[in-house]
Formats: C-alpha cells, sequence, structure tokens
C-alpha cells in the first residue's frame, strides 16, 4: 500500500519523482493518483470506478502531459494546466497533474511552474517525474518532496523475465544487461520486437561508421543532429546505445568480456576492439560523454555531432 502521507492526512502539494526512464516512474504516479482518489478501503485497490479511470487515462482530475515527440515542454503547456488547477476537482477529491520528462522544461516553462508551487492551491497535487535532476531548477527540488527510484540489478531482471513472464534465458539475459536495471524497458522490449529492431538498425550504422570516410560521417552526423533536434528523447537514446557499445569496447580490451551489455554482438565488438588502444576506446568515451552533457545546453546539434564523428577512431 502507498502512503506518502495519505494515511496522516500530511500530502505534499508536489513531490519530484526521480530515475532512469522505464525504472516505474510513472506506474507510480498513476499509483499515487489512484491513490489519491480511491473509493476503496485500501488505497489505491485498482479495482474501484476512480482507479479503472485513472489506470485508462479517463479521469477528469488527473492530468498528464510530457515531452511527447517535442524539444521541450513550452510555458503554453504549463499555462494550460494552471488554468486547470485554479478549477475545483470535478470527480474525485484531488486533482493531480503529472509532468513526465520535467528536465526538458523550457526556462519560461520552468519559471511558470515555480510560481504554481510557490502557491499551491487545496486538494493539488503535482507529481513531476525527471531522469536528471541536475536539469530542473533548484528552487523546484526545494518545494517538492524527492522520491528516488532505484535501478533493479540485473539478477533480479533476469529472474523476473523468466519466472513472471515466461522468457526465456537467453532473452532474459539480453535484455537484463541492455535495460540497466530498468524494468519496464525489458519488459516492453520482451512485448514488442520493434524495440529490438530499432537497436539493430541503430547499431548497424554504428558498426558501419568506423570505417566510414568524411563524407558518409557527415551525412549520418546531420542525421543525429536532425533526429536530436526533432525528438530529445530518441536522441538522448541513440546516444546511450552508443555509449554502451563503446564502454564494451573499453571491458573487452582491458580483458573483461564477460561484463558487457551488448552480448548478441560479441564477436563484432572484439572485431572492432582488436586494433583500437585501451587509450583511443577510452578517449572516444569520454568525447561522447562530453557531447551529452553538452547537447542540452545552447550548441549546434549539427556542429556537435560533426565533431564527434570526426573524433571516431578508424578510417576517415
Amino acid at each position: 500500500m502507498l502512503d506518502y502521507g495519505l494515511t496522516t492526512n500530511t500530502i505534499a502539494h508536489a513531490y519530484l519523482l526521480l530515475g532512469p526512464r522505464h525504472v516505474g516512474k510513472g506506474t507510480l504516479a498513476i499509483n499515487l493518483a489512484q491513490a489519491l482518489n480511491c473509493d476503496g478501503s485500501e488505497r489505491p485497490c485498482g479495482g474501484c470506478q476512480s482507479c479503472r479511470r485513472i489506470l485508462e487515462g479517463k479521469h477528469a482530475d488527473v492530468t498528464l502531459t510530457g515531452l511527447d515527440s517535442k524539444t521541450e515542454i513550452g510555458i503554453d503547456d504549463i499555462r494550460g494546466l494552471q488554468r486547470l488547477a485554479s478549477l475545483p476537482p470535478y470527480e474525485g477529491r484531488h486533482k493531480v497533474f503529472i509532468i513526465e520528462d520535467a528536465e526538458y522544461l523550457s526556462n519560461e516553462a520552468a519559471n511558470a511552474l515555480l510560481k504554481v508551487l510557490e502557491e499551491p492551491a487545496d486538494r493539488v497535487v503535482w507529481l513531476l517525474l525527471a531522469a536528471d535532476e541536475n536539469r530542473l531548477l533548484p528552487t523546484i527540488i526545494s518545494r517538492c518532496q524527492r522520491l528516488e527510484l532505484k535501478p533493479a540489478s540485473q539478477a533480479e531482471c533476469e529472474e523476473t523475465l523468466i519466472n513472471r513472464h515466461e522468457a526465456d534465458s537467453d532473452r532474459a539475459k539480453l535484455l537484463s544487461r541492455l535495460c540497466h536495471g530498468r524494468f519496464g524497458w525489458a519488459l516492453s522490449a520482451l512485448e514488442d520486437e520493434a524495440i529490438l529492431e530499432w537497436r539493430r538498425d541503430r547499431l548497424a550504422r554504428v558498426l558501419s561508421l568506423s570505417n566510414a570516410g568524411v563524407g558518409e560521417r557527415f551525412a549520418y552526423a546531420q542525421e543525429l543532429a536532425n533526429e536530436f533536434s526533432r525528438d530529445r528523447r530518441a536522441g538522448s537514446e541513440t546516444m546511450e546505445l552508443w555509449r554502451d557499445w563503446w564502454h564494451d569496447l573499453l571491458l573487452i580490451k582491458g580483458g573483461h568480456p564477460e561484463a558487457i551489455i551488448n552480448v548478441d554482438y560479441a564477436d563484432a565488438l572484439q572485431e572492432q576492439a582488436g586494433p583500437l588502444s585501451l587509450g583511443e576506446i577510452g578517449e572516444f568515451l569520454a568525447d561522447l560523454c562530453l557531447l551529452e552533457e553538452k547537447a542540452y545546453r545552447n550548441v549546434n546539434p549539427r556542429l556537435a555531432f560533426e565533431w564527434l564523428v570526426l573524433r571516431l577512431p578508424g578510417k576517415t
């Protein structure tokens, strides 16, 4: 049973749910919204009309917003929520506003939200979901009750996939490594082959790029920049895939192939690692981390990705 002030009637007006994507923040937010509006004796019961309507996304007093395919959550999004928050609950006890990807709030949107949190309304609860609190205004963080969700262990993910979701051992081993403890991602990938197809397509480009010339590298840099400018979340996932790949190369070159994430590409990793030095791999991995950090600031995505692909060890 969730509590967070429910039994003592000390509910905070805002909660910050922290953790990597697919770790369970969205599920927890929905459960908390259900608990705040549940008609059952054990909250959330999951079976009453309010709980069912919230789960189906049909409850008038529970509003979900987020990044979707945009590059940021804008001021108009927050103003729309402000208007809704000024109205009393329609069918439940509390109005609940869930903001996914809160670290992608624009400066104007973040300041507008801060004003709302500084003047909390009765029977209104804000749930902010974020993967990186360092990209949030410290003043927003200070006005929220902070709840951090930790990733599960690889062993826990693998065991759960096999015992509760009937995954075969090879698939469970792969997904438990790829998910980084974010069981929601592993379960989605188990149920939707398109997720792994997307990964295979991206890895094919990673493999081909090492032996590509300048023209092909620049063309791919433009693709990455377009993706990042169009959809920050998809761009971040591509960068994470790159980081995992080069981290695996580092592990193989360092003599620890048993620890790699991309176990289904072990032979390809061994082949690529062969002519590279440990220093070259480590230096490019550092470049990747630097680009990920800079990409969320006011830098030109095309120039940033062109810099990255030119730094890629191999043929140019």
